[in-house]
């Protein structure tokens, strides 16, 4: 086999298994005595785990002040958690939540080293790049999908017309510490673990076919997709409170942040932020609901162009089937059916749910991109899958 030459990026410290979160004080700990805590608006904070946390930060004498994130991240948001917290002398940040609240709490901490709105350091909307220095960050996620514990960029969103989603992005940005319980995510609604798990899913197959993949990236994306296939619709069904399954989610989403930011993603991903910036729904919606027509559409003119790529659906398509000899064609059908049957088992809602219309595709398609898809969908292409998923 001959390896071509690839970089990877650092990963977190990590710390994987059920009652973790209980590392957390010794870890803020050894950054010094004042912890600035972002959480999401209820479920962490209803737990049990939030009291003992608490707790425990008395009894080190640590004194902590609290952000709520009760929506994706946006540059207000950011800027006011700045401000409001920059003379309180923070050693430390510690998110402990679902992708958004990993987001804020990383751009917070990024950005409490700054004097200039984050807007200034967004990719593709600000003219400054930032120098990377930011407070230790701890990454506690409670949800298990985007993987935002283990990279380097944190999303921001400014959602109207004309909005965005852009990435505040260093290679320091990179959490110091992410903390895996799957403890934390047994009592999430199952509509959530659908949306989360279908994210990390989209990640890993992603990368795994993305044009920039490595033989790392391969196997930790086969990984994570050896973890999940057989959890995911478990964990928003019958078995929702098994902590083996989640303990398989949490590992799938954690793979599905490494791989992708070392693989890149594709045109799921590249489609989805568009609409982000335009609408109000939730980023793991978008890429459940857009991905299987998106793999078909991907496939079909991989097909018809003979071209590179289908050795890879077909991989996976195997993995899923768990028949090791079906054929390329017969595997890459699996895979295919398999993803439309997991979006019409989990009730991944359609795009007019959430006030996308017809008329609105062509600002959609304006600003969507195929990222490292194996092959380029042209806009017709993307309009087809835009369509396939509105209602």
């Amino acid at each position: 086999m001959v390896i071509n030459s690839f970089q990877f990026a650092k990963t977190p410290r990590l710390i994987f298994g059920a009652k973790k979160i209980n590392d957390c004080v010794n870890i803020i700990k050894s950054y010094g005595d004042t912890v600035l805590i972002v959480t999401g608006a209820r479920s962490f904070r209803v737990s049990p785990q939030w009291v003992n946390l608490q707790k425990s930060l008395s009894e080190y004498s640590i004194k902590f002040y609290e952000v709520i994130i009760d929506s994706e991240p946006s540059p207000v948001m950011i800027d006011k958690a700045v401000r409001d917290f920059k003379d309180k002398d923070l050693k430390s940040v510690i998110s402990i939540g679902g992708g958004s609240v990993i987001d804020a709490g990383k751009a917070i901490s990024a950005m409490l080293t700054q004097d200039t709105s984050i807007v200034d350091f967004l990719e593709g909307i600000g003219a400054k790049t930032h120098n990377g220095v930011k407070l230790p960050f701890i990454a506690v996620p409670t949800t298990s999908g985007t993987g935002s514990e283990a990279t380097k960029n944190a999303v921001i969103s400014n959602v109207f017309a004309n909005g965005f989603k852009a990435s505040l992005r260093h290679d320091n940005l990179v959490p110091d510490v992410a903390i895996l319980d799957p403890e934390l995510t047994l009592g999430l609604p199952p509509e959530i673990s659908a949306a989360c798990g279908m994210d990390a899913f989209t990640q890993l197959l992603e990368s795994y076919v993305s044009i920039k993949a490595s033989p790392m990236t391969d196997a930790l994306a086969l990984s994570g997709i050896m973890a999940l296939k057989d959890s995911l619709i478990q964990s928003c069904t019958t078995d929702s409170k098994n902590i083996e399954i989640r303990a398989n989610m949490a590992y799938a989403s954690y793979l599905s942040g490494v791989t992708l930011a070392n693989a890149g993603l594709g045109v799921v991903h590249g489609i989805a932020s568009a609409i982000g910036g335009f609408f109000n729904i939730p980023h793991g919606v978008v890429c459940g609901t857009l991905m299987s027509k998106a793999v078909e559409m991907t496939i079909l003119k991989l097909r018809s162009e003979n071209a590179e790529g289908l050795g890879k659906y077909a991989a996976v398509g195997r993995i899923l089937s768990g028949i090791n000899d079906l054929d390329q064609s017969s595997s890459c059908d699996f895979l295919i059916d398999k993803i439309h049957e997991w979006t019409n088992l989990l009730k991944i809602s359609k795009l007019s749910a959430y006030g996308v219309r017809a008329e609105d595709f062509d600002k959609i398609i304006k600003k969507s991109g195929n990222k490292e898809n194996p092959v380029k969908l042209d806009n017709e292409e993307i309009r087809s899958i835009l369509g396939s998923r509105l209602g």
